[in-house]
């Protein structure tokens, strides 16, 4: 069973989240936060499996609370929820630790498996969707220093983030290089585990900052 906690400022929006989720099986709604502050405040005391994240809440926001959550409790995974697919916000979020971003009217199908794929440890983040968040409100002029990590990279390693920033998938990539897609993916747990990111979002977020590729690519 997956635990998970609900954070929205509207009533509403936690109890259709809530009758959603509940009529799955392996899921099960836990708590309710309406900001950041009992976001964080419930996630120390229930340990959620994970937590929905509502970005624009009064108080403490969801980016705020996301960045606590993910430091005090890495074994929470957080999904971040927008009204809005270019948000500034979603980027903040997933540079503190979130595993994912939804639009907030996505349908009850898209969010369920949302839940569970964050609950796996992947990203929940549609690649060209990503890539398009980032780019747009990533800024590469000037480059930020690249991570010495990067320096550690092989160069089949370097080429695969470049391909993963550029939106495309491990199939995608598997097939463009002429590869397995168990090869490509030795290659990702490798690359992030030099880099010490979480997921895919964030590993797009050093590539861009590192200026590997350019917004518009």
């Amino acid at each position: 069973m997956i635990s998970v906690l609900l954070a929205d400022d509207y009533a509403l929006v936690r109890t259709g989240f809530k009758l959603m989720l509940n009529a799955q099986p392996d899921l099960s709604v836990v708590g309710e936060a309406a900001d950041g502050e009992q976001a964080v405040e419930l996630s120390r005391r229930l340990r959620p499996d994970v937590v929905l994240m509502d970005l624009h809440m009064p108080g403490m926001g969801g980016v705020r609370a996301t960045e606590l959550i993910t430091t005090e409790l890495p074994g929470v995974r957080v999904l971040a929820l927008s009204t809005f697919d270019l948000d500034e916000n979603v980027v903040a979020a997933l540079r503190a630790g979130a595993d994912g971003f939804l639009p907030k009217d996505v349908s009850p199908e898209e969010l369920i498996e949302g839940v569970r794929v964050v609950h796996r440890g992947e990203s929940a983040v549609a690649p060209r969707l990503l890539t398009r968040l980032i780019g747009t409100f990533v800024r590469t002029s000037p480059p930020r220093t690249a991570p010495a990590e990067l320096s550690g990279l092989t160069d089949r390693e370097r080429e695969i983030l470049v391909l993963i920033a550029r939106g495309r998938s491990n199939a995608e990539i598997a097939a463009g290089l002429a590869v397995s897609p168990s090869t490509v993916k030795n290659h990702v747990t490798s690359l992030f585990a030099k880099l010490g990111v979480r997921d895919r979002a964030q590993a797009v977020i050093i590539a861009y900052e590192a200026a590997l590729v350019h917004p518009g690519e």
